[in-house]
């Protein structure tokens, strides 16, 4: 990202890169998409025509070590998309995300009932594989906790606490679990419910929306939506700046976050 973000800023045409480190346009491409590491010795001639300074050079050094190191995630490579995978390396970077669920509490915090429920009534889900990807969930929940905690935004449709995934005591179970982390981790993580009562919303009809930050600030950040029949990473500065300004938007329409977690506890004593 940051290659191709300052390749635009500066105006570099392909061709003069290709022709300065002689490989081709193809290699290129793969390199911009993600699917190549350029070498030490390319990198640094690549730093050297993008004219980066001195510190970005080594933080882009740095960075590349890092790319070659294979991500926990990596070992379900059988289980996931190259595109699902890649969102979750960049959540497991992240440094704060922000994300919209429209019938479903997210991932991250769901319980392990719950989220085997929906893996179980997943029809492209084979049988073996349940098991497996209710612990992939687990695993990915650890950066809820820990030293270098993620900062988690969560915006709910009031319908995720009434929908009966895996039944009433299911349900029940998952609700208990979300008032605990909420109360556990009050500094980190924020959920709020747009209620019934709500006369209009941005993101009423969307689908599944993370919008991911990174603690550096020459990281851009980046979306990623997820439908029934497709996913995909999201880079596009206009469509970024639109969707923030949607999610901000819709926080407006939410309840604070002790009405929304009174209105968890409320369904729970029905």
């Amino acid at each position: 990202m940051r290659l191709r973000q300052r390749r635009e800023q500066l105006g570099i045409e392909v061709r003069a890169i290709t022709e300065a480190l002689n490989f081709t346009r193809n290699y290129w491409s793969a390199v911009e998409n993600d699917r190549k590491i350029l070498t030490t010795e390319k990198l640094g001639m690549l730093l050297t025509v993008f004219e980066f300074d001195e510190d970005e050079r080594r933080e882009l050094m740095e960075l590349r070590e890092a790319a070659k190191e294979r991500g926990w995630w990596t070992r379900y490579s059988a289980l996931f998309s190259e595109q699902v995978l890649r969102f979750y390396g960049l959540e497991h970077g992240a440094q704060a995300i922000r994300t919209y669920e429209n019938l479903l509490i997210p991932g991250l915090l769901q319980s392990e009932a719950y989220a085997r429920a929906l893996v179980s009534a997943d029809v492209t889900v084979r049988p073996v594989e349940v098991d497996e990807r209710v612990q992939f969930r687990r695993r990915r929940q650890q950066r809820i906790g820990g030293e270098d905690p993620l900062h988690l935004t969560v915006l709910l449709s009031e319908a995720a606490l009434l929908q009966q995934i895996g039944g009433p005591e299911v349900l029940r179970d998952q609700l208990v679990h979300l008032a605990k982390l909420i109360e556990e981790h009050r500094d980190t993580v924020e959920v709020r419910i747009i209620p019934f009562t709500a006369t209009g919303c941005g993101l009423f009809g969307a689908s599944t929306l993370y919008l991911i930050d990174f603690a550096s600030p020459r990281l851009p950040s980046v979306a990623y939506q997820e439908t029934v029949t497709a996913v995909g990473i999201i880079e596009d500065t206009n469509a970024l700046r639109d969707m923030s300004r949607t999610y901000s938007e819709a926080l407006g329409d939410s309840l604070s976050a002790d009405d929304s977690l009174a209105l968890i506890l409320s369904c729970l004593a029905r």
